[in-house]
């Protein structure tokens, strides 16, 4: 069994699909691992460190991909990578469907079998394999950082010899697996911090971070979607959470929205109006920018300064911190491997299996999803 791990060739993404110490143990349980040279390098693993740790090292993607069985990657891969999948392979990366059709038929023309890391199921069994959770800690974690980067206050209350500092008021929209960290990053560095969130099970959860829950009178047992995602809201409800947003955030100096829907647009819940009404200096991190923005003015991978307020649209920020990124990414596609290779050491890709089958993107020709 052959495992071949590709440098990622995407602008600004420094993460590796699997680190040396995941490597070890495929190897200890004979798997062998190709990792193209310079895979790791940006992420604190050295080309050295996978040859300790038992994989093999490639000069190029090609040599990389070529036996291979299993290919890894972070990024949905380019038309050339697919091209160096050998028929009948396991490609296993992020895959954004419904957004790369053209790459995803490639795939299925290949009788390349995809599996998408988006997909993983939220199931106990699962938890493990999710990259999704891992990698939204890192990005709740950064947007925290960035946020107070750029604003121009203290986080923390301060006793100086200036008189004593006010700490600065922080909001969190969302508190999923990002917004929870970023009310955990915001706290430990002094912010006074409230958040808010649509389903009923995120108030413990936010109060027992040590913030403020907002507006408790929009929480409804039935805004909680399948595999504990929040669902599209009502037109009625909508315009409920649009209120209690006015009514927070033109008191707050920094703004971290987290909220996101499956499959759809970032829903809009800080309008240019509100924008408006907010303090200057006031920043507004939006990590929803890739999925069109929390904000009406967010743009992705830009600054926006309006009306005194600064709203960054960061994208792909787990890939700003490398290391841990990677080594958590890592971590999800080893417990992954272990699901796909049986204890002979056979492959084994089941779509009826609750786990492989609902991450499947192509499989034997044909386009899944």
């Amino acid at each position: 069994m052959q495992v071949a791990v590709l440098r990622e060739a995407a602008a600004r993404e420094h993460r590796v699909a699997l680190t040396p110490d995941s490597v070890a143990k495929l190897v200890k349980s004979k798997v062998e691992v190709v990792v193209q040279s310079g895979a790791g390098a940006e992420a604190g693993s050295p080309d050295a460190a996978y040859v300790a740790a038992g994989a093999r090292i490639a000069p190029d993607a090609s040599a990389t991909c070529k036996g291979a069985r299993i290919v890894l990657k972070v990024q949905p891969p380019t038309d050339a990578e697919v091209g160096l999948c050998d028929t009948g392979a396991v490609l296993v990366s992020l895959l954004r469907p419904g957004s790369h059709t053209a790459i995803a038929r490639r795939l299925a023309d290949r009788k390349v079998s995809a599996l998408a890391l988006e997909l993983v199921p939220r199931i106990t069994r699962a938890q493990s394999m999710d990259v999704l959770s891992s990698q939204s800690t890192v990005a709740g974690y950064k947007a925290v950082l960035i946020g107070a980067a750029e604003l121009g206050k203290f986080l923390p209350m301060l006793t100086t010899a200036a008189g004593n500092i006010q700490p600065a008021r922080v909001f969190i929209i969302g508190a999923g697996v990002s917004g929870l960290q970023a009310i955990a990053t915001a706290r430990r560095l002094g912010g006074v911090v409230s958040a808010f969130d649509v389903r009923p099970a995120a108030r413990e959860q936010v109060l027992s971070l040590g913030a403020a829950f907002v507006a408790t009178d929009n929480v409804t047992a039935s805004a909680e979607a399948a595999g504990g995602y929040a669902r599209a809201q009502t037109d009625e409800e909508r315009a409920r959470t649009l209120a209690a947003m006015a009514a927070h955030v033109k008191d707050v100096d920094l703004v971290i929205t987290t909220a996101n829907v499956p499959g759809k647009p970032a829903p809009k819940l800080i309008t240019a109006d509100m924008v408006k009404t907010m303090r200057p200096g006031a920043v507004i991190v939006d990590l929803a920018a890739e999925n069109g923005g929390n904000c009406e003015l967010t743009q992705a991978n830009e600054t926006v300064h309006v009306h005194g307020v600064t709203i960054l649209g960061p994208v792909d920020l787990p890939s700003t911190v490398p290391f841990h990124a990677s080594q958590m990414f890592s971590r999800n596609v080893l417990t992954l491997l272990q699901h796909l290779i049986n204890k002979e050491g056979a492959l084994v890709v089941d779509p009826k299996d609750e786990i492989t089958g609902a991450m499947l993107v192509t499989h034997e020709g044909i386009v899944l999803k």
